[in-house]
């Protein structure tokens, strides 16, 4: 469970004294994703998310993330909107951590999306980069190659056995891979996370896309070669038959690639199965079993990277 940060009923209350949401009812942990800490707050008549961001997300980025999923809403986009209190502000502070409340989305995510479901969210990934064209603020990839190789070197102080091998694996593509963005690809608004249990069904049909916090302006084609490694395996890291074409076709159906987007993605896509290869290593390596969460194997990222290279 992804509580950091536990938060009491009558914290709660006096948090939420400053928003126009009426009596507070109760607040429920979710336990689902590993860098913040999310409640299910149920206020008189309405749901929302109370979302307490943790270290890794920097406060100074709350603008840009915030900012976004209320661009793409304004847009009819299905990204849930910020609540802003009496006083206008998205965010303010509860048990010392930065604190937003979040318009709750209907659905739900999909551990086994059918080719249909996978080839929608490839298409709503399309239409989420065309939407958030126009958003004027950026911010630089908090995880760009610059934190692999400190994540990279701070793992290596620390790994052993299994994790000591995927680290030199790791080193191998990095010297291999260089600088992923050199070329001159269209950039924009990127969500840099767009895994399955990010994104809600209803009815068959994507009803909300959450967790912008990593999102950051990017190369387009690296968004969809981390989606990509996020829809087209299993949890082990196995290609799922299919899903790779299926999510690819679904996107380029909204937003074709130019040939220089379609030609770098395969070194892209073995750049974004590193990137979380790296991030989980260094979470399984420097875990704190003190929080109530579970690190996830970075060797189902790693095998990633070696399909993305066969396919160049």
């Amino acid at each position: 469970m992804a509580v950091f940060t536990p938060v009491t009923d009558d914290e709660a209350r006096a948090f939420l004294a400053d928003y126009p949401l009426g009596a507070f009812a109760s607040l429920h942990p979710i336990a689902e994703g590993v860098e913040n800490t999310n409640y299910r707050l149920e206020t008189e008549g309405a749901r929302h998310v109370l979302t307490l961001f943790e270290a890794r997300t920097d406060a100074a980025s709350l603008p840009f993330c915030l900012g976004l999923t209320d661009h793409l809403a304004r847009r009819d986009f299905p990204a849930p909107r910020p609540v802003p209190s009496k006083d206008g502000d998205w965010v303010g502070t509860l048990n010392g951590r930065p604190a937003a409340v979040i318009e709750w989305l209907p659905g739900a995510w999909l551990r086994d999306p059918s080719s249909a479901e996978v080839e929608a969210a490839g298409a709503m990934l399309a239409r989420l980069h065309l939407e958030a064209a126009g958003f004027p603020l950026e911010r630089s990839n908090p995880v760009g190659p610059v934190v692999w190789r400190a994540l990279a070197d701070r793992s290596a102080t620390a790994a052993k056995g299994e994790d000591r091998d995927i680290l030199q694996g790791v080193e191998a593509a990095l010297a291999r891979l260089g600088d992923p963005w050199t070329e001159d690809l269209p950039r924009g608004p990127i969500h840099a996370d767009y895994f399955p249990d990010n994104i809600l069904f209803e009815d068959g049909k994507v009803a909300g896309v959450i967790d912008f916090y990593f999102g950051c302006t990017d190369l387009l084609a690296y968004d969809l070669a981390i989606a990509l490694s996020a829809w087209g395996f299993d949890g082990a890291g196995t290609p799922i038959p299919g899903a790779v074409a299926a999510f690819r076709g679904g996107y380029e159906a909204v937003r074709p690639l130019t040939s220089a987007e379609a030609a770098a993605l395969p070194r892209l896509g073995e750049a974004a199965a590193i990137r979380f290869t790296l991030t989980r290593l260094h979470d399984r390596i420097f875990h704190d079993p003190t929080k109530l969460v579970t690190p996830k194997d970075p060797g189902a990222f790693f095998r990633r990277a070696a399909w993305w290279r066969e396919a160049a």
